[in-house]
């Protein structure tokens, strides 16, 4: 695909979704990953744009990932919800990952938080904790920006040293503190999948510093950021990883304990939205 026709996808995305919510301009925008649709906050005046009807939005095709862009207010904030990911491993091109976050960009997005579900590679982060993201690793291979510049999204060489915002992290940790939601701060390690991880490779990622290990959260993270937008990762945990005790490598234990902690995330996120 040319750049000048990626940037008119985003252009036609951004018109549609004004076209059907006049006069939305998303304060916040949200993702919502893995078994985790029940996590969407209450909205008021609440809009549902399934994303196929998004031009140029790609499809999802992952169990637990409804498809679908919420848009709406909550804490005094206008919200667009994110029902759902793509993921490189689906065989999406990094650009069409990225596209969704740069339509929101374009219709005025100032603050993403990504959540996911993540492998711990840690003893202290058991299944059901939080963590937020302090940094990332990028193994994916792959980089967003790679061969898909132009001026208007920002600069090609992208300043990621301080990649999640520093206030949102403490205002996360503080309002999972305050509801007795087990949490702590992490780095992120970043694979393509979708195969899960051998224990070599979990020993490899501890030792270069990781704390959780997942297949998503990057590619939407670096082109927000080149956009300027303030970015937060909060990330569940569902499985240990390949050679930790406990270890559980199922994508259907994934979706049902994201059920569980939805409620958990959903308070959460409500609190989080006034801070924005």
């Amino acid at each position: 695909m040319k750049i000048k026709t990626y940037v008119n996808q985003i252009r036609a995305a951004a018109a549609y979704i004004k076209k059907r919510a006049p006069g939305f301009r998303p304060d916040a925008g949200l993702v919502l990953g893995s078994g985790l649709a029940k996590a969407v906050p209450p909205l008021q005046k609440a809009q549902t744009i399934p994303y196929a009807e998004i031009p140029g939005f790609p499809r999802t095709t992952v169990p637990g990932h409804e498809g679908k862009l919420i848009l709406g207010r909550a804490g005094g904030k206008s919200v667009a919800v994110m029902q759902g990911r793509f993921h490189y491993y689906e065989g999406h091109a990094m650009e069409s990952i990225a596209l969704p976050v740069r339509t929101l960009e374009y219709l005025g997005l100032k603050t993403l938080i990504v959540t996911a579900a993540v492998g711990s590679m840690r003893a202290e982060i058991r299944p059901g904790h939080f963590t937020v993201v302090s940094d990332h690793i990028n193994m994916m291979g792959r980089n967003p920006l790679r061969a898909f510049h132009e001026e208007e999204f920002g600069t090609m060489f992208s300043d990621m040293s301080d990649a999640y915002d520093e206030r949102l992290r403490k205002a996360m940790l503080a309002i999972c503190r305050r509801r007795r939601v087990a949490a702590r701060e992490g780095v992120y390690v970043a694979v393509g999948g979708p195969s899960y991880e051998t224990a070599a490779e979990i020993r490899a990622f501890r030792t270069l510093g990781g704390d959780v290990v997942g297949m998503s959260v990057v590619p939407e993270v670096i082109p927000a950021r080149q956009m300027g937008v303030a970015v937060a990762a909060l990330v569940w945990t569902s499985n240990m990883a390949a050679g930790l005790p406990g270890s559980i490598q199922n994508h259907g234990d994934v979706l049902a304990l994201g059920a569980k902690v939805s409620d958990d995330l959903r308070a959460v996120l409500s609190d989080l939205i006034p801070h924005l």
